[in-house]
């Protein structure tokens, strides 16, 4: 009876986390925990990092092969819930409440802001070229490229058309760059801005009127689907959410689009990317490699937007200029990037609000993300 007891108790310690658990999975439930501290203690991108932190336990607790209860494994729950990622229909439907949420007036008020959205995804292509050469496929370099944009829902659906074994590493990379925002544009403002630039004040924008804000998401959608149709899951839904904000007359639509859609889908593809980074999979150079080139581009990204605005007050005079401060917010972080902006101006003179201003390279960032995306897909898949 004893050995019958000791051969039971032994066999379901094979079957445990106990039995089965390695430093790999130590480590990545580490960087779970770091990573709900850092969404609930310092409010880096809450909405975010909770749900990936939790979903990298989820994904990083040992269990024996065949249990069906891995995100890998065939017939799994997470593995049902993980097929939006792998196909790629979670990131459109972000973007589709994005769109319900973005007022692009600033944007529309002062059109050249959007030169800055478009500098700033140079650290898109900076960082495909360097992944390039470090030997990664033109496939993988494109999909790890994309993390320059500090776009998730891009960066997701990128990879998982270009790089589908390289997903967590890159979703996760991404973004965890959009709640480092705060952290990482900061000291790149200051060392690339003088004194006497941080405190330009631009001119007030001016009122957009209702018919402007209608006819803006039905001439982009011509205007970027036909240049990048490549791009059209994104940028659809994203003017197709931004057309029921503001036509007036679908104000059930977008709130449903805005709030439930958003909300749910974000707490999925949180999860579930999180739980793609199991041990097994996700502990590897390559993953390693991802973060510093992420990195890389991610910074390339902020000095390219504050540099291109130095260089564009040169042809610019008097209240036309524009404070290179804003540059930061052409990466497509909305809004976190234009509050930067907001407290980096406000640290040198309290009473210039930039935040307005900086709003328009912001959502500029997340029309220009999709566009660069659209254009890696158009060539490398």
């Amino acid at each position: 009876m004893l050995e019958f007891f000791k051969e039971g108790l032994l066999q379901f310690l094979s079957y445990s986390g106990f039995g089965n658990c390695t430093w790999g999975h130590i480590i990545m439930i580490c960087i779970g925990l770091v990573f709900i501290a850092l969404g609930i203690i310092k409010e880096y991108e809450p909405l975010l990092l909770v749900p990936i932190g939790f979903g990298i336990i989820i994904g990083n607790i040992p269990f024996t092969d065949g249990l069906q209860v891995g995100v890998y494994e065939n017939g799994a729950v997470l593995n049902y819930l993980y097929f939006g990622v792998v196909k790629g229909f979670y990131p459109p439907l972000i973007f589709l409440g994005i769109g319900a949420m973005t007022d692009f007036s600033a944007l529309i008020s002062n059109p050249k802001l959007i030169l800055i959205g478009a500098a700033a995804q140079f650290g898109i292509f900076a960082a495909y070229i360097t992944a390039l050469l470090l030997g990664f496929t033109p496939m993988e370099a494109g999909a790890i490229g994309i993390i320059g944009g500090a776009d998730g829902p891009t960066a997701i659906f990128i990879s998982s058309k270009l790089a589908p074994s390289m997903m967590g590493a890159i979703a996760v990379s991404a973004y965890s760059y959009m709640a480092l925002v705060p952290v990482i544009q900061p000291p790149i403002m200051r060392a690339l801005t003088t004194p006497k630039e941080r405190l330009i004040r631009m001119r007030p924008p001016r009122a957009v009127s209702h018919r402007e804000k209608v006819l803006f998401p039905l001439l982009c959608i011509l205007l970027t689907a036909f240049l990048v149709p490549t791009g059209l899951p994104l940028l659809g839904m994203l003017f197709f959410g931004n057309l029921l904000k503001e036509s007036g007359v679908t104000k059930r639509l977008a709130n449903t689009a805005s709030g439930p859609i958003v909300d749910i889908v974000t707490i999925l593809i949180g999860l579930t990317v999180g739980a793609s980074t199991q041990a097994t999979n996700f502990l590897r150079p390559a993953s390693v490699l991802i973060f510093v080139l992420g990195a890389f581009s991610f910074v390339i990204a902020t000095a390219s937007g504050v540099l291109f605005v130095k260089f564009f007050n040169l042809f610019l005079k008097g209240d036309n200029k524009i404070n290179p401060l804003i540059g930061n917010a052409g990466v497509s972080a909305v809004p976190d990037a234009a509050r930067v902006s907001l407290i980096e101006g406000q640290k040198y003179d309290r009473t210039n609000f930039l935040l307005m201003h900086a709003m328009g390279p912001n959502v500029a960032g997340v029309i220009g993300s999709a566009v660069a995306a659209g254009i890696l897909l158009s060539f490398l898949y």
